[in-house]
């Protein structure tokens, strides 16, 4: 569906370098702080500025081999952009029929009442989740084979990011369809991606499945003497704490087996991101 291979950005005080791959039926998760480089690889991937070097592919082709029909193919939803917040949903529809052959009109209005979306109101009077789940209703009712789809939970409480993801998944649903989505409420990706790849400062820092970073990684506590005979073959940060050490791992099981009188937590992918972000190289 989509490939990137060392595609690079300069600007005066950041560095893209950024390799990632979502496959046919696939949603992947791409996590970090503010600033990490989301939002810079999104408009990458878009061809919104212009990069360096390194290669992107989308649908098989290159940049310069995708056709307008290719581009339908797409759903958006960035961070930074929206409708005009002086139409309304009823204006906004002649404007997606114009811009896509596939769009689905019936679809889109019964989804705009499923979440009490109103037809007549201005989009400017919409609350933040009412205009979030506005832009992902558009993006999906063209029937798109790939989502892109920039923090769209932002800003949204815990109900309005629940049925963003209901949304989502009912997308999910027909075959060979893929989603590409980043934030930096991890959480929100722990139950929905199938693989999570972790950016910060611009390079990709970690890729794993999602069920291997739940399963496998893990967060050792242990005090000074015992960080000091601790095997660390497979610790990949370390960090001092006031009771000692806390270290992350990718083979959670070897510690438990090998080391029973150490704490072995399992950790959320919050806690993995500031141990790979903030920790130490072992």
């Amino acid at each position: 569906m989509l490939k990137l291979e060392h595609v690079k950005k300069q600007y005066k005080d950041f560095h893209l370098d950024c390799s990632l791959t979502v496959k046919p039926g696939m949603i992947t998760g791409l996590i970090g702080a503010n600033g990490a480089g989301k939002s810079t690889t999104f408009k990458a991937v878009l061809g919104l500025i212009r990069t360096e070097s390194g290669m992107v592919e989308l649908f098989g082709k290159r940049p310069e081999e995708i056709t307008p029909e290719d581009k339908e193919r797409l759903g958006v939803v960035l961070a930074d952009s929206g409708f005009s917040g002086y139409l309304s949903i009823r204006d906004l529809i002649p404007v997606l029929k114009a811009m896509y052959h596939q769009f689905d009109q019936t679809y889109f209005e019964e989804q705009c009442r499923r979440f009490e979306l109103p037809m007549t109101k201005k989009i400017k009077e919409f609350s933040t989740g009412m205009k979030r789940k506005l832009q992902v209703l558009a993006a999906i009712s063209h029937h798109a084979d790939l989502l892109i789809l920039d923090e769209p939970t932002a800003g949204l409480d815990v109900l309005a990011r629940d049925e963003m993801l209901t949304m989502l998944r009912e997308y999910m649903e027909i075959e060979g369809r893929a989603i590409l989505i980043s934030s930096h409420i991890s959480s929100d990706l722990e139950d929905f991606c199938d693989d999570i790849y972790m950016i910060d400062h611009g390079q990709v820092i970690l890729h794993e499945e999602t069920d291997t970073l739940l399963n496998e990684y893990g967060l050792l506590k242990v005090d000074g003497k015992q960080y000091e005979r601790l095997d660390k073959t497979y610790v990949l940060r370390s960090r001092k704490e006031t009771f000692g050490y806390s270290c992350l791992t990718n083979e959670k099981q070897f510690y438990q087996e090998n080391y029973p009188d150490i704490v072995v937590e399992k950790g959320s992918i919050d806690e993995l991101i500031m141990m790979m972000v903030r920790g130490d190289r072992s």
